[in-house]
């Protein structure tokens, strides 16, 4: 008999453990908060503000979405945090991701280059700053990045002011623009356009 009291104490123990352990899981879960880049509702709480989409997406370079961008709003996050844009919390929208910040800081960055005399990979040093060799634009904002077109990462120093681009998606540059691609299907969602135009 003693030997059946053993193995009811023994179930008896291994239930309560598996009772307190679920217990304290179900503790733990209630604690968990969503995310700042989720919303929710309280405010401003997020850091979000609204901006309204840049200027650069011109015709001139047979972007066949033309200036029809700037009458829509865009959500963006400051610098390094998530904004409503990334996939988590919806999708980017095409042509309104960069924002004025973002591309200050990358003309910033590639503007010291350029005037330092340093052109980047893919680049050629011209008498008047760094030109990409032959001037027609080979990519559409809202397409698939053709195959036979050449990109470069871009710095982490540039990247890292930027922002982590979101889930899904990476900056790259093309001759002298930075573009936000779609890993899987390599599309230009946005584009910062014309950095060595200093």
């Amino acid at each position: 008999m003693t030997t059946q009291i053993k193995k009811s104490m023994l179930l008896r123990s291994g239930r309560s453990f598996a009772l307190v352990l679920a217990a304290t899981l179900a503790c733990t879960a209630s604690f968990a908060e969503k995310p700042e880049w989720a919303g929710g509702g309280k405010g401003d709480k997020g850091g979000k503000h609204e901006q309204k989409a840049g200027n650069d997406h011109g015709n001139q370079h047979g972007n066949q979405h033309g200036n029809q961008q700037d009458n829509q709003r865009v959500e963006h996050a400051p610098s390094g945090q998530k904004s409503g844009n990334s996939p988590g919390a919806g999708h980017v929208r095409v042509g309104g991701y960069f924002g004025n910040q973002q591309r200050t800081v990358v003309r910033t960055y590639y503007g010291n280059e350029f005037k330092a005399g340093r052109c980047p990979p893919g680049l050629a040093k011209k008498h008047n700053g760094c030109m990409p060799p032959g001037q027609a634009k080979k990519y559409v904002v809202g397409q698939r990045l053709p195959r036979n077109v050449v990109y470069y990462p871009v710095p982490q120093r540039v990247v890292y002011q930027l922002g982590a681009p979101p889930s899904g998606y990476r900056y790259v540059r093309v001759s002298s623009d930075i573009l936000l691609l779609a890993i899987g299907t390599s599309m230009v969602v946005d584009a910062i356009q014309n950095l060595s135009g200093y």
